[in-house]
């Protein structure tokens, strides 16, 4: 128990005010971007079991710190647990309802002593070992780190006036680095957006996507503010692992910086001052940053984001992509071919047109239509069903359903194609799909539902596991797990069990992605 003079008092007063006083001043304008920013189209909280769960294993548990990057990811959630611990011992150090010899301080002393050695194997590792995808660092967040090592060892020395400066020394530091997501994060992992990489609708004819700060949501603003500058979207991303402009947390931060300058609301362009149109351009979709966040930060949402506004008002100009939406519009398709290609390849395979009696209607897709190695798969899942006795049919007329375009940002060509197949699916019956695409498979399952859909698909792994139907020959096969059928959709098991799988090093959630997805494969050349 610390007995403090008249003066003493006077003086921890006197400093406990002016570091609370800088702490709201620099909490104040984030939390200003954050509520001022406008409310998140189609979110609700609902249902609130999934969120709670999130929140325990995200927040409480660290799960995914520790799980993705096992040492320095069980080093921070040392320090996260002992700061959940040492709230309670804060509070002691200034209103002293806890006796010395508490059963507290002896667990709180265990803990001083795990915290101080985690923080500083993480310093070690942040400003001398350096792993390249955590980038700059800033001097403020080791003068941060250095105070949180000096908060444990005062407290375990019993230094109580040292402790109380590092303690209100580091209070006002957190609003202005990235030690806010101590504050923020478990919000950001709470409130985030149902589903994986869920691209939010548009809300009315006015809406463009992100054009400026004024359609940035509060659930965007608190994301990139809860930001912990980790790089673990970095180290995952193919783009930026090929040499591309593209790196996930230069978004996020460039949008963060953008509100910093700004405020929300602000008519400012986001492109190209706070984050590059050419980056955002270069996403693959794949989710590996999304998959990899501690902080529950939805990258692609904001990146996807971004890609609507620069080509809904006309910012974006691409020749490729250019080309990809006239194909679209004018033969539905990316490839530009003619629907006779589709028809003669339909009656030469023999396959039958559904009529609504069939179990299955059979998806071709682009690929299956038209791409020679698509058709061959389709030709040998067609002998799968004859074999099994199943009955199936394909679609008279068919376009894209326009994955590209809706990962692309062309919401009004991604409309069309939707609603042309979903009067195909009304006119044939259409109540159950079989697709050999995962990126078929996840549009439709998941953004066609913008439109009304409500049709099963399933990925034809999935039909052929089920039906225990292995691929034959015995030999080895090397696989790449899709990231829209793994990431996506949480498929990894299923074509395990057709074949006699090969793992390559990146596999299952880790899958290095092959680069097509986003659009990407209709883009041209790459640099």
């Amino acid at each position: 128990m610390v007995h403090l003079s008249a003066a003493e008092t006077a003086v921890l007063a006197a400093l406990t005010v002016l570091s609370a006083a800088a702490f709201r001043r620099r909490l104040q304008p984030v939390l200003r971007a954050i509520l001022n920013s406008r409310p998140e189209p189609g979110w609700t909280l609902k249902p609130l079991g999934p969120r709670l769960g999130a929140f325990v294993r995200g927040v409480l548990l660290q799960a995914r710190v520790i799980r993705e990057r096992p040492l320095p990811g069980l080093a921070h959630a040392m320090v996260f647990w002992g700061f959940c611990a040492f709230v309670v011992v804060t509070a002691n150090h200034f209103f002293s309802f806890l006796s010395p010899d508490s059963l507290y301080h002896a667990v709180a002393r265990v803990l001083a002593m795990i915290v101080a050695a985690a923080i500083a194997g993480l310093a070690v590792r942040r400003f001398l070992v350096r792993p390249r995808w955590l980038g700059a660092v800033s001097p403020e967040s080791g003068l941060v780190a250095f105070l949180i090592f000096a908060l444990m060892v005062t407290y375990l020395a019993g230094q109580w006036w040292a402790h109380t400066v590092a303690l209100l020394i580091f209070l006002p530091l957190i609003p202005g680095t990235k030690h806010l997501h101590l504050l923020l994060s478990p919000f950001a992992v709470f409130f985030r957006r149902d589903g994986f990489s869920r691209l939010p609708p548009l809300d009315g004819d006015e809406d463009f996507g992100l054009v400026a700060g004024k359609d940035l949501s509060r659930i965007d603003a608190l994301q990139v503010f809860s930001c912990v500058e980790c790089g673990r979207c970095t180290e995952h991303c193919p783009a930026h692992n090929t040499g591309k402009a593209l790196n996930p947390k230069e978004v996020v931060l460039g949008l963060r910086a953008y509100l910093r300058d700004n405020g929300p609301g602000a008519e400012e362009a986001l492109l190209d001052r706070h984050v590059s149109q050419e980056a955002v351009f270069q996403c693959t979709t794949c989710g590996a940053c999304e998959y990899q966040c501690p902080v529950g930060i939805q990258h692609l949402p904001m990146i996807l984001g971004l890609r609507r506004g620069a080509v809904n008002t006309g910012a974006w100009e691409d020749d490729h992509g250019s080309r990809l939406f006239r194909n679209l519009e004018r033969y539905g398709n990316p490839l530009g071919m003619a629907a006779a290609e589709r028809e003669k390849f339909v009656r030469k395979a023999g396959l039958p047109v559904f009529d609504g009696s069939q179990k299955y209607c059979l998806w071709l897709g682009c690929m299956g239509a038209y791409d020679p190695r698509g058709r061959e798969v389709v030709l040998a899942l067609k002998s799968v069903l004859d074999r099994l006795g199943v009955s199936y049919g394909v679609l008279k007329k068919e376009h894209c359903t326009g994955d590209a375009v809706r990962r692309l940002g062309n919401d009004l060509l991604f409309g069309q194609l939707t609603e042309f197949n979903l009067e195909q699916f009304r006119l044939a019956g259409v109540k159950k799909l079989l697709s050999i695409c995962p990126h078929c498979v996840r549009t439709i399952a998941e953004d066609w539902r913008e439109f009304g859909a409500a049709v099963e698909i399933e990925h034809h792994s999935e039909f052929l596991a089920r039906h225990a139907v292995k691929a034959p020959g015995g030999g080895k096969i090397v696989f790449h797990d899709p990231c829209y059928l793994g990431r996506y959709r949480g498929i990894y098991d299923a074509p395990r069990a057709v074949a006699d799988l090969v793992a390559p090093k990146r596999t299952r959630q880790r899958s290095f992605c092959c680069g097509a997805g986003g659009g990407l494969s209709f883009l041209g050349d790459e640099k």
